[in-house]
């Protein structure tokens, strides 16, 4: 999955030769605190709230320093993970999208990969969720992913998180099975400590509140 096929095409980027107020209502028709600007088809950077803020509204754009695209652009052929670090490092709202010459192609929104991740299978499936410490040196996902089918269940997702600065790390697996006391004790058997542990049908309601709310949030 590539940057290329998250280009919300409906949000245009700013020109140069519009002023603040411009800016500042482009930002508010679109809920979003980002935009890109561009001089022709050429990016030349990214606007934000506090730029305007820091300007008189009847200014150019043209007269802001403007954070420069390199560091907040992806490219269209970028895999979506480098998108999510891009825009997580800088926490923008939106993040061009340019080609390999460096012109413009559109935006990312960040509300649209927050519905394309709440609306993916891992998220949507039922299932049950488990949590694992390990050592880093004990981690290894394909045998974790044995022991799990060996009970008849399977891996829908798994996101790893640590700090550098230490040797452990957890790792948050989410499977098609709803009932976890098996998993949890071939788990065990395996000497795998199973941190926390979510049976789906014991939060199911909550769960659904959540996603509810998520959506309601995006479709603003």
């Amino acid at each position: 999955m590539t940057a290329e096929s998250f280009i919300a095409y409906d949000i245009p980027a700013l020109k140069v030769e519009q002023t603040g107020r411009d800016a500042f209502h482009a930002l508010n028709d679109h809920h979003v605190k980002h935009l890109p600007v561009v001089d022709g088809e050429r990016l030349v950077g990214i606007l934000s709230e506090e730029d305007i803020f820091n300007h008189k509204l009847y200014e150019p754009i043209a007269e802001y320093n403007l954070a420069m695209p390199g560091r907040f652009a992806v490219h269209s052929s970028d895999h979506l993970f480098e998108v999510m670090r891009v825009m997580g490092d800088n926490r923008l709202t939106v993040i061009p999208v340019v080609d390999d010459q460096g012109n413009y192609l559109g935006l990312i929104a960040q509300n649209d990969l927050l519905r394309y991740f709440a609306n993916s299978a891992s998220f949507t499936e039922p299932g049950g969720v488990l949590v694992l410490e390990m050592n880093r040196r004990d981690y290894s996902l394909a045998t974790i992913a044995r022991i799990i089918e060996e009970e008849d269940a399977k891996i829908l997702s798994s996101f790893v998180s640590s700090e550098a600065s230490t040797e452990m790390l957890e790792l948050t697996i989410k499977i098609n099975r709803q009932e976890l006391s098996r998993v949890v004790a071939a788990l065990a058997r395996y000497e795998y400590e199973v941190k926390e542990s979510y049976a789906e049908l014991d939060y199911a309601d909550s769960l659904q509140e959540r996603y509810d709310s998520l959506m309601s949030y995006l479709n603003v």
